[in-house]
């Protein structure tokens, strides 16, 4: 990205947009020598589906506890609903739905009453507590099992509980860290039309996940992060059209991946490497003339049990400016 396209990116992301539900401006926090997120500016419009991408350790989990309040940024201001957050900002708490990684509910209690405990918490009265209840068990499906014990749920279920809670007070921002880690297809599948119909009815939503396909379908923009920095940003089409014309070679392999790894760093006109376990992803300009010759390379060094030519996504562009897949 050159200077002007990163200044126009950056000037966008912090200017004031009618319908924004989310503004953070240049955020920073370190912990000690680490600087953990590090000027850091996007915005979430009113129906907007922003997805933030990163490795492991890119900084994803203390955005979100800045943009929840829970942390306190260094420095830069995050706006909920046009209100400035911090810890105790409980106009701007309460403008965010929060469904973290680790389910949080009662499992001595049915679905239905553990929507309705955290009703409770809003102070929302119960005649629509009862009504708001029947919406967000629609919304995530659950209404036929409303009635049973949440320890008796498939971890699935209990995910999709875990959004309603957060659905509970008709929040203007959903925040969902991860949540269709560890669940079964179906789970997951409603999962993500629970997003999408929530999205298409105006609720801005901030996504985080390990599964790019997930942000594919679901994401109007998408962030990616990298050692604490926004790297890139745009929707997945615009980002994919950076790539030019990189193309993507998967391998699988036996014996030392590593080592082939290394070999293919080395061999012209390969652009970028990562390995994962057993499965190699190469860059190159043209796989159909270069392929013959990354698999040789390879099996200097591995048994190559597959090779294939991958359209170029959003995993294409995450491999070229990180140099890591997501789930590494």
């Amino acid at each position: 990205m050159n200077v002007e396209t990163a200044a126009l990116r950056a000037a966008d992301a912090t200017s004031p947009t009618a319908g924004d539900v989310l503004r953070c401006t240049d955020l920073r926090r370190s912990f000690g020598s680490v600087k953990a997120v590090d000027g850091i500016s996007f915005r979430i419009g009113s129906g907007e589906t922003y997805g933030l991408l990163g490795p492991n350790g890119a900084g994803k989990t203390t955005i979100i506890s800045m943009v929840s309040g829970v942390l306190e940024a260094d420095s830069g201001s995050v706006q909920v609903d046009g209100v400035e957050m911090h810890p105790g900002a409980l106009a701007a708490k309460a403008a965010i739905g929060y469904v973290p990684q680790d389910v949080a509910l009662y499992p001595d209690l049915t679905g239905r009453e553990n929507l309705l405990f955290f009703a409770s918490l809003y102070r929302i009265g119960r005649r629509q507590a009862r009504d708001r209840v029947a919406e967000v068990l629609d919304v995530v499906g659950l209404t036929e099992r409303a009635g049973e014990r949440v320890e008796k749920y498939s971890g699935g279920m209990k995910r999709r509980l875990n959004i309603a809670v957060g659905l509970i007070h008709r929040p203007r921002l959903l925040v969902l860290d991860e949540p269709t880690v560890g669940v079964d297809p179906q789970s997951r599948n409603a999962i993500l039309s629970s997003v999408e119909r929530l999205s298409s009815e105006g609720m801005g939503v901030l996504y985080t996940t390990h599964y790019m396909e997930e942000a594919e379908r679901l994401c109007d923009r998408v962030a990616i992060m990298d050692l604490g920095r926004l790297i890139a940003e745009g929707t997945p089409r615009q980002l994919t059209a950076q790539l030019g014309d990189a193309e993507h070679i998967r391998l699988t392999l036996d014996g030392d991946p590593a080592r082939a790894v290394a070999a293919l760093r080395e061999l012209a006109p390969v652009t970028g490497v990562t390995g994962t376990g057993d499965v190699v992803d190469v860059l190159v300009p043209d796989a159909e003339s270069t392929l013959p010759r990354v698999i040789q390379v390879a099996a200097g060094h591995a048994t190559v049990r597959s090779a294939t030519v991958e359209e170029p996504d959003l995993e294409t562009v995450f491999l070229r400016l990180t140099g890591k897949r997501l789930r590494d």
